[in-house]
């Protein structure tokens, strides 16, 4: 709301920990971005002394480095697509070009018509927002997000150099949304295939939640 500037990405926990759980139980993933240029990762969060989550994103860089361009996936996917789940990750990064993306409401349609998972957390949710102008399959669904009240609180503790100038809880709520937490305590939700968690303490949580269902699927 100043005019300053904030560098973001995804979350490095928030995408590498439940890909982790997955991959662990036995699905692969591909990497997507708007752009289909490199994945930007929120360096300064990376766990660097993690003896699981380090060789598992040593092992899987080039994916990130080189990812598939969305538009392209789109195209792509019909009833018989071999996706069984989209993840967003969070990070503040999910609030630029993810809501607006006439992409990512075509990829949530097609998992939520084919009945495919949708996972997601903390900031993630902000790309429910493109579905917002058309058909919006998750009015009336459920989920775990980082809370509003909290993100207005990150300039005060040094965190980002000015306040948001909207926040993506409200708007959720004003497409038919239901956020059942007004806190960050690690906390994850099921609603059908929706998948959620509230922040990056949920990560492993989410992610051994994510494998579970899958696999039960």
């Amino acid at each position: 709301d100043n005019g300053k500037l904030f560098s973001t990405g995804n979350h490095p926990i928030e995408t590498l920990l439940p890909l982790y759980h997955l991959h662990a139980a036995g699905f692969e993933f591909e990497v997507a971005t708007i752009s289909g240029l490199m994945t930007k990762f929120e360096y300064w969060a990376m766990p660097h002394k993690d003896e699981k989550v380090m060789p598992f994103f040593e092992q899987h860089k080039s994916l990130f480095r080189n990812p598939k361009k969305l538009a392209d996936v789109v195209a792509s996917l019909n009833a018989d697509s071999e996706y069984a789940a989209i993840f967003v990750p969070g990070g503040h990064g999910a609030l630029i070009g993810l809501p607006e993306s006439q992409d990512v409401a075509a990829a949530l349609q097609w998992a939520i018509k084919n009945d495919r998972f949708v996972i997601s957390l903390c900031h993630g949710p902000a790309a429910f927002l493109a579905l917002r102008h058309g058909d919006n399959p998750l009015n009336g669904y459920s989920i775990c997000a980082f809370p509003d009240a909290a993100d207005k609180q990150t300039p005060d503790i040094g965190y980002m150099p000015g306040h948001l100038t909207w926040y993506f809880g409200e708007e959720l709520k004003k497409m038919g949304m239901n956020i059942i937490n007004d806190d960050i305590t690690g906390r994850v939700h099921k609603d059908r295939k929706l998948l959620t968690g509230d922040s990056p303490f949920a990560a492993n949580a989410l992610g051994k939640l994510a494998a579970q269902e899958m696999l039960a699927a």
